[in-house]
């Protein structure tokens, strides 16, 4: 168990390039931005590697200005009390906008057509003429009224399905997970699919918008190729490993599969036959850096200053509106009668209860109390103490 009281000022240690707007969140009256710092606060990463560095006791958050988590031991972090964010959806209009350009470059061969005709450098006046008689090599497909499949319906899969609507393609999708709020913003015009083999049986392209999980790791192997459309187009912004490889480099050399355009190329991809390798593009775009540095500094920043936690991945999301009275935040393991002695050892320092929230996730559980009187410094170190002996208490703040 590790426990805290928290302090005027807070240190930020940055282990990538993070955009200057999502560091401006931090403001110079509270925070301190120090990348040599070995003991921080909170940490704010892109794709830096932290499987194998130390964690001091201090951190009490680790933002990822991105959508994925692999590169940060969650796990790790849940046993320390660390919350993870990452930035759900802060990309999601960058990676839209490179589905859907690769669908249509794919489709129209643009992308072999381009390498083609660089390579008539050195035919001088010839080159006109060569492209003539070359181009059709290349003739392509139209999208419009092509039906398109859209596997994950979250932030991202919803805007490539209404925006693919707006190109005139039929959009089918499947999501036995989606939210409330994404089914308000997605199309009526999207058509459910009901199993995600009638997406791969009615789909002449794919897109694939789905986290890395035990169930959907080589979703697209041999035995799902054969329920596709002979020619079928498969893009993947997701993860390479949701492909088995040795599957697809077959569909391919067969034209089972026509295409496949990938975020991930490795040494496999790159031999596949028609295979489009795109060198992880998918989100580099300057706005797109910059709306997901905003939101973990934004996310990091919060949880600091009131222990509200937005967009976790390992610690339940809980809010409660923050009036500036004193707040013990806890996290804590999910088990019977931990509110209550919460609840005990506060009143045991006659301080009555303003408001509370507890939110359990898995095995663990987060806590929220507000002290509706004016609190005397001097009880802060006794009531931490007296919370802190509370067994199954991982981390305890008082804000």
């Amino acid at each position: 168990m590790s426990t805290t009281t928290i302090d005027k000022m807070k240190t930020i240690k940055t282990l990538n390039n993070i955009a200057e707007s999502g560091l401006k969140v931090f403001n110079k009256d509270h925070f301190i931005i120090d990348n040599d710092s070995e003991n921080p606060d909170a940490i704010v990463v892109r794709s830096f590697n932290m499987h194998s560095i130390e964690l001091g006791n201090k951190v009490k958050a680790i933002a990822r200005a991105g959508a994925g988590v692999n590169n940060i031991p969650v796990e790790k972090c849940t046993e320390q009390g660390i919350v993870v964010f990452n930035t759900p959806g802060a990309n999601a209009n960058a990676v839209k906008e490179m589905v859907l350009t690769c669908l249509m470059a794919s489709s129209r061969n643009l992308f072999d057509g381009i390498t083609w005709t660089k390579a008539l450098e050195g035919e001088g006046d010839q080159v006109p003429k060569l492209v003539e008689a070359g181009k059709k090599q290349f003739v392509g497909k139209e999208i419009k009224g092509k039906t398109l499949g859209v596997i994950g319906l979250g932030a991202i899969g919803a805007l490539v399905a209404n925006d693919a609507l707006g190109l005139d393609m039929d959009v089918i999708g499947f999501d036995p997970f989606i939210s409330v709020d994404t089914a308000w913003n997605l199309s009526r015009n999207v058509q459910r699919a009901m199993t995600i083999e009638q997406l791969f049986a009615d789909s002449d392209y794919i897109t694939v918008h789905v986290p890395l999980t035990a169930d959907t790791r080589g979703m697209f192997n041999e035995a799902t190729f054969s329920i596709m459309k002979p020619g079928v187009h498969i893009l993947n912004f997701s993860r390479g490993e949701l492909v088995n490889e040795t599957d697809m480099a077959e569909a391919l050399e067969s034209g089972q599969v026509g295409k496949y355009i990938t975020d991930f190329p490795n040494e496999k991809v790159l031999k596949m036959k028609n295979s489009v390798p795109i060198p992880h593009l998918g989100a580099s775009t300057k706005e797109s850096e910059e709306n997901c540095a905003i939101m973990a500094a934004r996310q990091v920043k919060e949880f600091l200053e009131t222990g509200n936690i937005k967009n976790s991945v390992n610690f339940p999301n809980a809010s409660l509106p923050y009036t500036g009275k004193k707040r013990v935040a806890v996290f804590h393991k999910n088990v019977p009668n931990m509110v209550g002695q919460l609840t005990l050892a506060i009143s045991s320092y006659n301080l009555n209860i303003a408001d509370m929230i507890n939110r359990s996730r898995g095995e663990y559980a987060y806590t929220m109390i507000d002290i509706d009187n004016k609190v005397n410094g001097d009880i802060l170190p006794g009531l931490q103490e007296k919370i802190d002996q509370i067994g199954g208490i991982v981390t305890a703040r008082i804000i």
